[in-house]
C-alpha cells in the first residue's frame, strides 16, 4: 500500500477514533458481537485491512456461504493465466517464492559460498539454454532409448524380443538415473514397526494417468486423450501412425489391466494392511521364477552390504504382486516393453524440443485446462529446487535433492529470523491447545488419553529452516561428489538423480535420526507437513508469507492462517492415518476398544458429510470421495478449532487487541476471515474434475465451509442463526 493510501485511511478514521475507541464494531449481519479496544492504525494493520477489502464480497452473507463472502471479491477479479491450471492466494505465494528463487539462480556469485550453488546456477542455466534443446533434445532422448534396449514401436522387426525381461530393463533404467517402477515398484522405506530402520518395500506402480481414470477403460474421453498423447509422440519420433496407434492400443490396454490389478487409494489408507514384511525368499515364491534377492542388489548396487535372501522386506499389496504373476507372463515381451519406454519418454518432457512440447499440452489441455506452456523461466526454476514434478516425481521430497541447497541460498536472503520466533510462539501454544483439548474429550478413555498426551509430547516441531544448511561446512560436506557441470539438462538431471539414489543406499542399513537436519532443510516451499514416520510438523520458510503470516499484523490474523495450519499439522497425527502410529512413528494400536469405534463413528460422520457434497463440472454433478479426504477433513476441522482456542486463550492472558481500520468486523470475525483467505481459489473445470478424482484434499469451498459449519464459535461470533446453512444442527465434531 502507498504512504499516500496510508495518510488518507488514517486520517479519515482519526476523529472517529477519539469518539469511538470503546464503540461496539458492527459486522455486515448487523449484529454487535464484542467492544474492541480500539483501531490499528499502524502499516502493517492498514496493509491487512486493505488486503481485506480486497478479498471480501460484502454482498454475499457470511452465514449463508463464508467461502464467498470471504474469498468473492477475489474470486471475481482474479483471471487464471494461461499458463496454470488454478490460481489463489496458496499458489500466488508460490509464484512470488519463484520469483525469489530465479533472482537467486540468476545472481552472480558470492566470495566463499558452497559449491553446491554452482551447481544450483548449472542445472538451471542447463534448463534455460531452450536453443540446444530444441537442437539435441531429441537426439538425446533416442539415444538414451538406444541404452534402454529400443522401442519396439519404432524399431520394428529390428527389435530383439530375447534381450528383454521388465526387470532388467529397471535395473538398465535405474542405473542411469531414471525413475523406475513402472509394471512393480522397489523403493526404500521407513520400517512401519520401528521407525529407526529403513526396509525395502515392494509396491504397485503409479500409473502415467491415474487408476481413476484408467479403470473406465480405453474408450472413454480422458483415457482417450491420454492414447492420442502416447501415439503423438511415437510419431514425432519417428513411427508409423498406423502402427504406433495398433501397439500403442495393446500397451495401453496392459496399463488399464495393470491399474484394474491395484489396490484403490480408499484401501492404503490402512497402514496395517500394507504391512506386509517377509524374508525376501519368502517374497520369491509370490513370483515364482524372478530372483527377488538378485534383482534388488543390481538396482542398488551401491549397498555398502548387500542384501541377503533371509533379510525382512516389506510387500505393500500382495494381492497385486500375485496377479501380476499369473498375468504378466502371458504378456508379449514387445507391449511390455513399449509401456515401459513410454514410460521413461514420458517423464521426461521437460527435456524435450517444443514440438514434444506441445503434443504434452494438447493433452493436458483436456485432462487439467491449461493453456499454453508456461514461461521457462518458471518451469526452470521450479525444476531446480524440486518443486516441478518430473514424471510422478516431485524432488524436494526426496532426501540427498538439492532442497537444502536451494533452502540455504533462500534463508540466507529472504527468511528474517523474527519471523521465526513468532511462529516458534504459535506452535507452542497451539500444542499445549491440542492437549487441553485431549483433556476435555468426553469420549476418550484415561489409558489412550494419556498414551495421545505423550504423542504430542513428542511431536517435533521444524520451522523454518534447520539452522544447519547456514554452515557451509555441513553443506558442502552433504554434497560431496555431487558437480553439475554439463550444458545437458538432461545430463544435469540424471547426475542429480544418480546422487539422490546413491544417497538412499548408502543410507540404508544407518539409523534414522528424526531430528536430523539433512532431512528438514527445505525452506524453498510453501506447503506444510505432518511426518507420521517422524512424527513431525514441519512449517518451511517459504509458506511464513503473505496471507498466511506477517510478522507486523496483528495476532488474530496469523493465528487464523498459518495458526490454522499448524493445528492441521497436529490434527494429522490424529487422524484416520495419523492415529495408526504412536509417538515415535511406530505402527502401534495404541487405543483401547471402545474408545476406538467412538473415533470411528466421528470420523464417519466427517466422511458422510463431505462425501454428500457435490461439484458440477461441464453439466455432470460429481460427489467429493468422503473416504480419501477424510484426513485432510479431519486436519481441516481440528486445524480452524485449535487455532482458534489458542488465540482466545492468549487474548485472556495479554487481552483483546484493537480492530483494522475500514471494516467492521471484530477481531474474532477477522481471525476467520483470515484463516479463509489462504484457500480462495479459482479453478478450471478440467483441473477440478481431475481434484475431485485423485485428490486427497477437498475442494477449497468444502475445506473453509465444511469446517467452519461444524464449529459453533464460528456461528457464535457472525450470529448466524440455528439451522442457516454455516450453522447447521448436525454438526461433526472429531477432536
Amino acid at each position: 500500500m502507498s504512504s499516500l493510501l496510508f495518510l488518507m485511511l488514517a486520517s479519515s478514521l482519526a476523529d472517529g477514533l477519539k469518539r469511538n475507541v470503546e464503540t461496539e464494531m458492527k459486522p455486515k449481519n448487523e449484529t454487535a458481537l464484542q467492544k474492541t479496544p480500539g483501531i490499528c492504525l499502524t502499516p502493517g494493520c492498514v496493509k491487512a485491512a486493505s488486503t481485506v477489502i480486497e478479498m471480501i464480497d460484502k454482498e454475499v452473507d457470511p452465514c449463508t456461504d463464508f467461502f464467498e463472502f470471504a474469498c468473492g471479491n477475489f474470486h471475481k477479479k482474479t483471471i487464471i493465466p494461461d499458463h496454470q491450471t488454478h490460481t489463489g492466494t496458496f499458489t500466488m505465494l508460490g509464484d512470488k517464492l519463484n520469483e525469489q528463487l530465479r533472482i537467486l539462480f540468476e545472481s552472480t556469485p558470492e566470495p566463499n559460498e558452497p559449491k553446491i550453488f554452482k551447481s544450483v546456477r548449472n542445472y538451471y542455466n542447463s534448463c534455460m539454454d531452450q536453443d540446444r534443446i530444441e537442437k539435441s533434445g531429441k537426439k538425446t532422448l533416442l539415444k538414451l532409448v538406444d541404452k534402454l534396449g529400443g522401442w519396439p514401436v519404432l524399431e520394428g522387426d529390428k527389435w530383439e524380443k530375447k534381450k528383454f525381461s521388465w526387470h532388467e530393463f529397471d535395473v538398465r533404467a535405474h542405473r542411469m538415473g531414471l525413475v523406475v517402477g513402472s509394471i512393480l515398484m522397489f523403493k526404500v522405506d521407513t520400517d512401519y514397526d520401528n521407525s529407526s530402520l529403513r526396509i525395502f518395500e515392494i509396491d504397485q506402480p503409479e500409473f502415467g494417468l491415474d487408476k481413476e481414470y484408467l479403470q473406465n477403460g480405453f474408450k472413454d474421453k480422458d483415457v482417450q486423450a491420454y492414447y492420442r498423447y502416447m501415439v503423438n509422440i511415437a510419431v514425432h519420433y519417428g513411427a508409423k501412425r498406423k502402427t504406433a496407434k495398433k501397439e500403442l492400443k495393446e500397451s495401453l490396454l496392459f496399463e488399464i489391466l495393470l491399474a484394474t490389478l491395484s489396490i484403490p487409494k480408499e484401501q492404503r489408507r490402512n497402514s496395517t494392511a500394507l504391512n506386509n514384511k517377509m524374508p525376501v525368499k519368502e517374497a520369491n515364491k509370490m513370483y515364482p521364477g524372478f530372483d527377488w534377492t538378485k534383482h534388488i542388489n543390481n538396482v542398488y548396487r551401491e549397498l555398502e552390504t548387500p542384501l541377503k535372501s533371509k533379510e525382512l522386506i516389506n510387500v505393500a499389496v500382495p494381492s497385486y504382486v500375485k496377479e501380476l504373476a499369473k498375468y504378466l507372463p502371458r504378456v508379449r515381451a514387445r507391449v511390455q516393453a513399449n509401456y515401459l519406454v513410454w514410460r521413461a519418454l514420458m517423464s521426461l518432457m521437460l527435456f524435450n524440443d517444443k514440438t514434444a512440447q506441445n503434443i504434452e499440452l494438447e493433452y493436458c489441455k483436456l485432462l487439467t485446462g491449461k493453456k499454453v506452456i508456461p514461461p521457462r523461466w518458471e518451469t526452470c526454476t521450479k525444476v531446480t529446487a524440486g518443486l516441478e514434478a518430473i514424471g510422478s516425481t516431485t524432488l524436494y521430497k526426496w532426501d540427498g535433492s538439492l532442497t537444502n541447497a536451494v533452502g540455504a541460498m533462500y534463508a540466507k536472503k529472504y527468511f528474517p529470523e523474527s519471523s521465526k520466533k513468532i511462529a516458534d510462539d504459535m506452535v507452542t501454544n497451539i500444542r499445549k491447545e491440542f492437549k487441553i483439548l485431549l483433556d476435555e474429550l468426553d469420549w476418550m478413555d484415561d489409558i489412550t488419553r494419556k498414551k495421545a498426551q505423550v504423542k504430542v509430547d513428542k511431536m517435533t516441531p521444524h520451522i523454518g529452516y534447520a539452522k544447519e544448511i547456514l554452515d557451509n561446512n555441513l553443506i558442502n560436506e552433504f554434497y560431496k561428489g555431487l558437480e553439475m557441470s554439463s550444458d545437458s539438462f538432461l545430463v544435469n538431471h540424471l547426475t542429480h538423480m544418480n546422487f539422490i539414489k546413491k544417497y538412499y543406499a548408502k543410507q540404508f542399513r544407518n539409523i534414522i535420526d528424526p531430528r536430523s537436519w539433512e532431512e528438514h532443510g527445505g525452506a524453498a516451499i510453501v506447503n506444510a507437513f505432518y511426518d507420521s514416520q517422524e512424527n513431525s510438523i514441519k512449517f518451511p520458510a517459504g509458506i511464513l508469507d503473505g496471507v498466511y503470516f506477517q510478522d507486523d499484523r496483528p495476532k488474530y490474523m496469523n493465528y487464523g492462517a498459518i495458526g490454522m495450519v499448524v493445528g492441521h499439522e497436529i490434527t494429522h497425527g490424529f487422524d484416520d492415518q495419523g492415529s495408526q502410529k504412536d509417538g515415535d512413528g511406530n505402527l502401534v494400536n495404541w487405543w483401547e476398544p471402545e474408545t476406538k469405534k467412538k473415533y470411528l463413528k466421528r470420523a464417519q460422520c466427517i466422511i458422510d458429510q463431505y462425501g454428500n457434497y457435490t461439484v458440477n463440472v461441464g453439466g455432470k454433478v460429481m460427489n467429493l470421495n468422503g473416504i480419501n479426504t477424510q484426513g485432510e477433513n479431519v486436519a481441516d476441522n481440528g486445524g480452524f478449532k485449535e487455532a482458534y482456542r489458542a488465540y482466545m486463550r492468549l487474548v485472556k492472558r495479554e487481552g483483546e487487541e484493537p480492530s483494522l481500520p475500514g471494516l467492521p468486523y471484530t477481531p474474532r470475525q477477522l481471525f476467520w476471515i483470515s484463516g479463509a483467505a489462504p484457500w480462495c481459489t479459482v479453478m478450471r473445470e478440467e483441473k477440478l474434475k481431475n481434484y475431485v478424482l485423485t485428490d486427497y484434499h477437498s475442494p477449497m469451498r468444502f475445506r473453509v465451509n465444511g469446517s467452519l459449519r461444524n464449529l459453533k464459535e464460528f456461528s457464535r461470533d457472525w450470529n448466524c442463526p440455528s439451522r442457516s446453512p454455516m450453522n447447521p444442527v448436525k454438526k461433526c465434531k472429531v477432536w
